[in-house]
């Protein structure tokens, strides 16, 4: 279990590809203590949940493994992941653990398309950019103004909705700590709507039947 807040921005150092495409291994440079990883650990990956299946000490931090398979590499952005590609990092949550953002699992529902990218305000901070981004047809209903969705392993609020449409607020320091400062339009992200919004569309549907 996660909350949205990214800990670090890890880099991908390396993918190897299984003999039949349907399994690969990526390395990733980050900047988390090598001692403090336990091998099957989850760690959050833009947005997917990943297991690690080996970590070593490097300047700086520590390059760990995870293994991404057939379903994770169809249904998120994993499958493009090539050397250099930057992605937001988090590490599972513990008991005590202050809960900042939301309930997210690490189960991507899509992907959600980027239409367009706005500055709205600048100041002594920076300017704050308004991105509208395209949810695919099939979760489109749990997307409530207001409300919480997962972005690339980002917890954000939901400014508006217009059909398929949201909009979401990303202000200087998120563009900094994050890899959100590299978006542009066209680019996908790793969506994951909110839980408790699938729960109650799940009862109600239960309801209706």
């Amino acid at each position: 279990m996660f909350t949205g807040l990214v800990s670090a921005i890890g880099t991908v150092v390396s993918v190897s590809v299984s003999g039949d495409g349907d399994l690969r291994r990526i390395a990733i440079r980050a900047a988390y203590d090598p001692a403090t990883i336990a091998l099957g650990a989850s760690i959050a990956c833009a947005g997917p949940c990943l297991t690690a299946v080996s970590v070593e000490p490097a300047t700086g931090g520590c390059v760990f493994a995870v293994d991404a398979a057939a379903e994770t590499l169809a249904r998120t952005t994993v499958g493009s992941w090539v050397a250099g590609t930057r992605i937001n990092l988090e590490r599972s949550l513990k008991v005590g653990d202050e809960l900042g953002g939301h309930l997210v699992t690490g189960h991507v529902d899509g992907l959600a398309e980027i239409v367009e990218r706005v500055s709205v305000t600048a100041d002594a901070w920076g300017a704050s950019e308004r991105f509208t981004l395209r949810a695919p047809a099939a979760v489109k209903r749990f997307i409530a103004e207001k409300g919480s969705v997962c972005l690339d392993g980002t917890s954000l609020t939901v400014n508006a909705v217009e059909d398929d449409l949201f909009s979401v607020l990303l202000i200087p320091h998120t563009l900094q700590v994050t890899t959100w400062g590299e978006r542009r339009q066209g680019d996908r992200l790793n969506l994951e709507v909110d839980l408790i919004a699938r729960y109650a569309a799940r009862l109600a549907e239960a309801r209706v039947g």
